[in-house]
């Protein structure tokens, strides 16, 4: 069973980047962690937020496997507190499916990938961009595992 987090467009930010690389390696320790960046489209100036939306969607689509279960990072998503999203991720992994998580682009997801998907789940209420959801979302990943396996990371 893998792990993916899949994004739209590179990290290009050099903290952003760092952050990601540490909880990155620390995951490798629990689970085979991937991630697959999308690259952003090009020349979009002319393109309303839907084409740019149903573009991005067709790419997200395209890197998605039937078998795979694919949660959407997603404003509108089921939020959790770190132990909740332990004890959902736990469940998760039990299912035996590769387990994918979607960071979309700046105006978020078509209808498609939204029907192809079998979750979404929110970080929080606030906004945060698109490459810095990349760390927290790690982050919160390699929380999830250090509280399953019992280690002193989270405390509560």
């Amino acid at each position: 069973m893998n792990v993916i987090l899949l994004t739209v467009g590179r990290t290009d930010v050099d903290w952003v980047r760092t952050g990601l690389d540490i909880y990155e390696s620390r995951l490798s320790h629990y689970v085979p962690f991937t991630i697959n960046e999308i690259p952003q489209l090009k020349n979009v100036s002319s393109l309303t937020k839907e084409q740019i939306r149903n573009k991005e969607g067709e790419l997200i689509l395209r890197h998605l496997k039937p078998s795979e279960y694919v949660v959407l990072l997603d404003e509108h998503g089921k939020e959790y507190r770190s132990l909740e999203f332990a004890e959902y991720l736990s469940s998760r992994l039990q299912g035996g499916r590769d387990l994918v998580f979607v960071i979309g682009g700046a105006y978020g997801f078509s209808g498609a990938v939204y029907a192809r998907a079998d979750g979404k789940l929110s970080l929080s209420k606030m906004t945060f961009s698109h490459q810095m959801v990349r760390t927290i979302f790690a982050e919160q990943l390699y929380r999830a595992f250090t509280i399953l396996k019992g280690e002193p990371y989270h405390h509560e």
